[in-house]
C-alpha cells in the first residue's frame, strides 16, 4: 500500500514539476519578446506607435502568466498537504531544493531582529 501512494505521489510530482517548468519557459520567452520589441523598434527608427498594440498584448500575456504561477504555487502547496496527509511527510520529491518554511529545526536559538 505504502509503495502504491509514493509511486502515485511520484507521478503527481512529476507532472507538477513539468507544469511549473513550463509556466516559468513561458514568462521568460514572453518577456524576452516584450523586451525585444521596443528595442527593435527603436533600432529600426520606427515611430513608437508601431507595435504599440503587439507590446501591450505581450505584456497582458505577462500578467496572464503571472496570474498561472501563482495558480501552480498553490497547486503544490495544496499537494504538500496532501503527500502529508498520505503519510508521505518525510519523502522528498524533485530536485531536492527546499521550500520557504521547510526548514529543519537545528536546536539552536536564533536572533530575531
Amino acid at each position: 500500500m505504502l509503495k502504491q501512494r509514493r509511486l502515485a505521489a511520484e507521478t503527481v510530482a512529476e507532472a507538477l514539476f513539468a507544469a511549473e517548468e513550463a509556466i516559468d519557459a513561458a514568462i521568460a520567452s514572453t518577456a524576452a519578446l516584450a523586451g525585444l520589441m521596443p528595442v527593435s523598434r527603436q533600432q529600426a527608427h520606427l515611430s513608437a506607435l508601431i507595435g504599440q498594440d503587439a507590446l501591450m498584448s505581450a505584456i497582458n500575456t505577462m500578467q496572464a502568466l503571472g496570474v498561472a504561477r501563482d495558480g501552480i504555487v498553490t497547486t503544490h502547496k495544496h499537494l504538500s498537504v496532501a503527500q502529508r496527509d498520505m503519510g508521505l511527510a518525510s519523502v522528498s520529491f524533485g530536485q531536492g531544493a527546499e521550500k520557504p518554511g521547510d526548514e529543519k529545526p537545528t536546536g539552536r536559538l536564533t536572533i530575531a531582529a
